[in-house]
């Protein structure tokens, strides 16, 4: 069973900056694609970012795009999510979630375990 631990989020100022990480239980984790995904109040999950087996290629949301930056530490098991120029539209609860293969795809289908979220509040 594979267990994604989310943690980082808070509030912040517009402008500001905040890193999320997730961590992963389980020893298969460096050869899985990861992805971040999110959810305003009253809005569908939506896909932000997502990043290749191996660092080698990421894809982002065009919301977040020059803003937000995914990488991972297979050697820690662990995702993040550096975060930058905060606005408060990107206020959320943010998942991450591993990946069905290696590729790095938005496409939240083929996620197949996701965490439980952390939450995320841009002040104006």
């Amino acid at each position: 069973q594979v267990q994604l631990v989310e943690s980082g989020g808070g509030l912040v100022q517009a402008g500001g900056s905040l890193r999320l990480s997730c961590a992963a239980s389980g020893r298969t984790f460096s050869v899985y694609a990861m992805g971040w995904f999110r959810q305003a109040p009253g809005k569908e999950r939506e896909f932000a970012a997502a990043i290749s087996w191996n660092g080698g290629s990421t894809y982002y949301a065009d919301s977040v795009k020059g803003r937000f930056t995914i990488s991972r530490d297979n050697a820690k098991n662990t995702v993040y999510l550096q975060m930058n120029s905060l606005k408060p539209e990107d206020t959320a609860v943010y998942y991450c979630a591993r990946g069905g293969g290696s590729v790095a795809t938005p496409n939240q289908w083929r996620f197949d375990y996701w965490g439980q979220g952390t939450q995320v509040t841009v002040s104006s």
